[in-house]
This record gives C-alpha cells, sequence and structure tokens, in this order.
C-alpha cells in the first residue's frame, strides 16, 4: 500500500537531481532506478535493488551504481505520453485505468523497510494528474534562478529549443512570449528563458490547486548554502526520521550553485536580453 509519496519537481537543471540523490539515500525511501528504465515490464528488479540497498557495503556500492532516476519508460509503460506531453498533465486527464495501472505497478517498488515512495519529474509539474494518482502525496518544488538555468540548457545535448517552438515539448509559444521572441530576434538565449518562463507559470498554476500542507517550495541556492538545515526541514515536511547516520550521508554530498556561470559564459548583449526577459519572473520568485 503506498502512502504518502513524495514527489519532486522543477524545470529541469534545477537542483532537482542532486536533492532527489540525498533523499534516495535515506533509508525510508523507495526510489527507481535505472532498472526501470532497462526493464520497464519487470519493477521487481527494482524492488530487488531496493531489498539490496540495506546491506553494508553492498548498499553503498549499488546506490553508485544504480543511482536515482525518473524511469520516464517506466512511467510511459503505465501512461503513454506521460514523459513528452505538450503541455502540463491534469486530474482531468487520469483515467480509471491509468490510475489503476500506475498504482498497481508502482506498489511493486516499495518493500517493507522502505515504505515510502521518492519520485522526481521535471518540466512540466504534473501535479495535478500526480495527486489524482496518489492521494495525499507530499510535493516537493524546487526553483533555481531562471539565468542559470538559461545557461545550462544552451549546454546540454537534450535541449530541443534549437528547432523552435515548433519542435519542442512545450506546445506552442504564448501570444505575449511570440511577441517577446520576435522582440529579440529569435534568440536562442530568450527562447531558452521563455521556457523557463512557460515552466514557471505551469508550477504557479498546479500549486493553486494544491493544499498548502502537501506543498514545499525550496530554492537550490539555499540547498547550497545551508544543506544540512534544509535537508532537515525538508526531512520533516516528508515525515521521514532524522538521524545521526543520514545527517553524516547529507554532509558526504557536495553542493554547488554555479549560477553565476552564466556572466562569464553570455556575452553581454545576451545577458541583458536574459535580464529584460525574465525581471518580473525572477522578482516574483525572489531573485535581485
Amino acid at each position: 500500500m503506498l502512502s504518502k509519496p513524495v514527489i519532486i519537481f522543477g524545470t529541469g537543471r534545477s537542483g532537482t537531481t542532486v536533492l532527489h540523490r540525498v533523499l534516495s539515500s535515506h533509508p525510508e525511501f523507495a526510489w527507481m532506478s535505472g532498472l526501470c528504465d532497462r526493464h520497464p515490464g519487470a519493477p521487481q528488479y527494482n524492488r530487488s535493488l531496493m531489498h539490496a540497498l540495506d546491506f553494508p557495503v553492498l548498499g553503498d556500492f549499488l546506490k553508485r551504481k544504480f543511482p536515482a532516476d525518473e524511469g520516464y519508460r517506466f512511467w510511459d509503460r503505465c501512461y503513454r505520453g506521460f514523459s513528452t506531453p505538450c503541455r502540463d498533465l491534469l486530474a482531468s486527464d487520469v483515467t480509471v485505468r491509468a490510475k489503476e495501472d500506475i498504482l498497481k505497478t508502482m506498489s511493486k517498488l516499495i518493500t517493507n523497510r522502505r515504505a515510502r515512495l521518492l519520485l522526481k519529474v521535471t518540466g512540466w509539474p504534473r501535479t495535478g494528474f500526480l495527486s489524482e494518482v496518489f492521494e495525499g502525496a507530499k510535493f516537493i518544488h524546487v526553483v533555481r534562478d531562471g539565468r542559470a538555468v538559461v545557461n545550462s540548457l544552451l549546454n546540454v545535448d537534450f535541449w530541443r529549443g534549437w528547432g523552435g517552438p515548433e519542435k519542442w515539448r512545450w506546445g506552442p509559444l504564448p501570444p505575449a512570449y511570440a511577441e517577446e521572441w520576435r522582440r529579440h530576434s529569435q534568440s536562442f538565449v530568450v527562447l531558452a528563458a521563455i521556457q523557463w518562463k512557460i515552466l514557471m507559470d505551469a508550477a504557479e498554476k498546479a500549486k493553486q490547486l494544491l493544499d498548502s500542507t502537501r506543498i514545499m517550495e525550496i530554492k537550490y541556492e539555499d540547498i547550497c548554502r545551508e544543506p544540512e538545515n534544509s535537508l532537515k526541514a525538508i526531512a520533516g515536511f516528508c515525515e521521514v526520521q532524522w538521524s545521526d547516520e543520514y545527517a553524516a550521508r547529507v554532509r558526504r554530498f557536495r553542493f554547488t550553485s554555479a549560477n553565476d556561470k552564466y556572466r562569464n559564459e553570455l556575452t553581454l548583449q545576451q545577458q541583458a536580453e536574459l535580464e529584460d526577459v525574465l525581471r518580473p519572473c525572477l522578482a516574483r520568485c525572489g531573485y535581485s
């Protein structure tokens, strides 16, 4: 029986991966590894891994070999299109069959000791969809300075913005954003910034539909500045035990924001365009 799954979400390139991995080292959490993508029809392999994690020495080796993953091939087996929808997934998108399939499949991942399911999604929040499937789920929204996110997107091989909005995953540009892109001569830096704004807009709408007790928002920069205090607060929100052993594990992780890299890697003109496009959204998120 799945009880209060914890779901991390963010725009991508926002620090969700490092938080996912540090939380996955908590002994109460079960999570998806690369085994779920390699064998999406055999969740028992991943469950065997969860059992093996609790053995001394072997567990540490297996955590390094099979780190926590988003498992989109696994998700798509339960609900086709989960990984690449053209808009956010909502509660109204949940079919009876999808809910039954997801709950049945995900329940095969947990063990008696690791009875709390930990999940991570990036891009669209999908919180409406997921809260409809997992009653009582808790959500952690990781926010990072949009300028750092944009610079990171431009340097990864999976960003699809180079083909223009017609070929990416985020649907057509809203009229105001289309005009913004045109005004900036269809700059790819600006297009990556607009992607961040589209996903942050979706997250803002999604959060309004959740009870405030079920969602925690945290800045990646705060985690980097005070990792132990931040993780202690997150553990409290997730209702898992904070122990000396887990605190020691948290201290072994390295948290680096690298938020200022864009100042060296983008031209002054590109930085000015970035500031122009992102200023209102950055201010709303508490960034100067």
